[in-house]
């Protein structure tokens, strides 16, 4: 089985506020390697070249903290998610 097979097995119960922030202007001054578009294993980073912002899918967060050891200029703060909240691994 290959690995986005078994991602797809997971289950996810989604607050309504996301565990994870980003500092907007921490990453227009002072990153310009956009790690956190790469490292993410859910793939949950996007970059808006119109408005040069950094996003983030929340929902499918796997909660493994990558993106935030990823991001050399501390711009993004992660914490798990509040109780009852976040994924849920089917598959080991």
């Amino acid at each position: 089985m290959k690995i986005e097979e078994k991602l797809a097995l997971n289950a996810f119960k989604t607050d309504r506020e996301s565990h994870i922030k980003i500092n907007q202007e921490i990453c227009r001054k002072a990153c310009k390697t956009r790690y956190c578009l790469y490292v993410c294993p859910g793939h949950l980073y996007s970059y808006d070249e119109d408005r040069a912002e950094i996003s983030v899918e929340f929902a499918g967060c796997l909660e493994c903290g990558t993106c935030m050891i990823a991001c050399r200029e501390g711009a993004i703060e992660w914490s798990y998610p509040k109780g009852e909240f976040g994924v849920q691994y089917r598959y080991g």
